[in-house]
């Protein structure tokens, strides 16, 4: 009877290591859904790591959202399981509200991934920065741009303000900014001719570039829209 014990324990033990051989070699998340968030093909600038959306896949277990942070260009990108998901935007993310889609009637989106996917996600902004051009006059960055209102119904925002931001790197907000130069809603008056000027400040180490963008702050939402970041030589 021990013997036979002996030889049970054994047995159950080994089953119980291949399981979790089994566990370990479990293959990782191979598949890249990757895209951009879109209006009419143009992607929404936002501030890096300030804007994210969830995915959520049914039937693994316990039931959790995937977090999938935006660039602040716009696109993403997220390593995952082929596999169906829920796309849902958190309340408050992004300069934006989400579209309704026709599947789900809700802002919910259904996401198939299958190998390497990509999928731009349409979304409906409050304002468009519309043709940013930027130039540099001796020490002086100067920017103009057009606004146009996209969301005019009871949804809609006023502005709060427009922003000129100067920053020594790619990444550029009022979190990294050098220089920043604000224009209140309030005083703006011909949203097709906006302009701003900022200072370059001596900067140490010296570099002869900067990058700028234009931001804009909408009354009662939380995430910025941009213009795309431009690096300018002086």
């Amino acid at each position: 009877m021990k013997i036979k014990l002996q030889y049970i324990i054994c047995f159950l033990a080994g089953m119980t290591l291949l399981a979790s051989c089994k566990y370990d070699n479990y293959s990782p998340p191979s598949s890249k859904l990757t895209g951009a968030i879109l209006y009419k093909g143009d992607s929404i600038n936002v501030s890096y790591n300030n804007v994210a959306f969830q995915l959520w896949q049914t039937g693994f277990g316990k039931l959790t959202p995937i977090n999938v942070t935006v660039d602040q260009n716009g696109s993403y990108s997220a390593l995952l399981f082929n596999g169906d998901y829920k796309l849902v935007f958190p309340a408050g993310q992004g300069p934006f509200i989400s579209l309704i889609d026709p599947k789900t009637n809700s802002d919910t989106m259904l996401v198939h991934v299958q190998g390497n996917t990509n999928m731009g996600i349409q979304v409906l902004p409050y304002y468009m920065i519309m043709n940013p051009q930027f130039s540099v006059s001796d020490s002086t960055v100067n920017a103009t741009c057009k606004l146009e209102k996209i969301i005019t119904d009871s949804l809609a925002q006023d502005i709060q303000s427009v922003s000129l931001y100067l920053s020594k790197t790619l990444f550029d907000d009022s979190r990294t900014s050098v220089s920043t130069t604000n224009i209140n809603g309030s005083d703006i008056a011909d949203m097709n001719n906006i302009a701003l000027s900022a200072t370059i400040p001596a900067m140490t180490p010296t570099q002869h570039y900067i990058f700028a963008r234009i931001g804009v702050k909408i009354n009662n939402v939380e995430d910025m829209i941009f213009s795309p970041v431009v690096k300018l030589e002086y």
